[in-house]
């Protein structure tokens, strides 16, 4: 089998947080209990998807508040925030003080581009300033500086017996340098490494220079490294659905071939008018999967990885992949869990 570069340095998870609408309390425990599993197997990394107005985590900084007080060592992360839904000043303020509950464990994610259906949720969200709204990457600089500690206000001092700061409080020392940037596309592959931040490739990217998926993906971790500051040394982390089945038993193995099975059509070729390519889901024995994954060029030219668990399947089929991910799959991908 062909081995990468370098062993496997940082294994993380994703995760959606699918609920019940009658019983979304549910569906948070079971995401936050999975977070808790992750740690006791050592993987040094959890992230959660951003749903608005599905039955999926419309929160995932509250919910990385509560994971903070039941979690003591795995980095925290989203993957990602949508901008176009968020105030950066409130949102630097928020991420500040999950920030500093975790004892500096947030990776916050983040992307831009306009809400998806604004047209059905303008008037709700953006009521009096839709038209004047602006959904490029000068939203996420916005953030950048005010996390990073750049003022918000002209004003520093004491009113009466109240003390104001000018910059977000609280500050979070060293939360920008884990500020992350979902790219799906070559030129935003560039801005981020242009501004300074870590790289979250994703699993569904624009066939703006080929029809192949690892290729493409490849070209985007190389601007990024190209551009960035840091060069060759610049964090990457790759996303692919992944589901290992060496201790799954057979009703899970068929749902799980099943689940590949039914989105493997729209990997063939790319999708829609925006031209999206979507990967194939990894589903087979850890040793299948570590060889399909030594295989593809971009997963060699990093050492860090968040795999997504599939969006439909219940906590227990969740509990065994991530076990297998941790115990079997890692350590064929060179990597040691984390210890307390």
């Amino acid at each position: 089998m062909p081995l990468p570069s370098e062993p496997l340095r940082s294994l993380g998870f994703l995760t959606i947080g699918l609920f019940d609408e009658a019983d979304p309390a549910g569906g948070h425990e079971s995401t936050l209990q999975l977070v808790e599993l992750g740690e006791r197997l050592g993987f040094d990394s959890a992230w959660l998807r951003h749903r608005h107005l599905q039955f999926g985590i419309s929160s995932p900084v509250a919910v990385l508040a509560a994971a903070t007080q039941r979690t003591r060592r795995i980095e925290l992360g989203t993957a990602v925030i949508p901008l176009g839904w968020e105030n950066p000043l409130r949102l630097a303020e928020d991420l500040a003080t999950v920030d500093v509950l975790s004892g500096g464990r947030l990776n916050p994610g983040v992307s831009v581009g306009p809400p998806m259906h604004f047209e059905r949720v303008r008037e709700a969200l953006y009521p009096d300033t839709a038209e004047s709204e602006d959904f490029g990457f000068a939203r996420v600089r916005r953030l950048l500086d005010l996390v990073g500690g750049k003022p918000a206000s002209d004003f520093r001092g004491t009113e009466g017996i109240e003390a104001f700061s000018d910059r977000v409080q609280p500050y979070a020392p060293g939360l920008a340098d884990r500020m992350w940037y979902g790219a799906g596309s070559l030129g935003s592959a560039r801005q981020a490494a242009e501004n300074g931040m870590n790289l979250l490739v994703s699993s569904v990217v624009k066939a703006e220079e080929g029809e192949d998926f690892g290729a493409v993906q490849l070209s985007h971790v190389r601007a990024f490294r190209e551009r960035h500051p840091d060069g060759a040394r610049a964090r990457v982390s790759q996303g692919l659905v992944v589901i290992p089945t060496d201790s799954a038993t057979p009703a899970q193995r068929a749902r799980y071939w099943e689940y590949a099975r039914a989105r493997l059509p729209r990997t063939a070729a790319p999708q829609g008018p925006a031209r999206l390519l979507f990967a194939p889901d990894l589903v087979g024995s850890a040793q299948e999967i570590a060889e399909r994954l030594h295989a593809h060029p971009a997963f060699r030219e990093v050492d860090e990885v968040a795999f997504a668990l599939p969006f439909t399947f219940g906590h227990e089929d969740y509990v065994q992949i991530l076990t297998d991910i941790a115990t079997v799959l890692g350590p064929a991908l060179g990597w040691r869990p984390a210890t307390d």
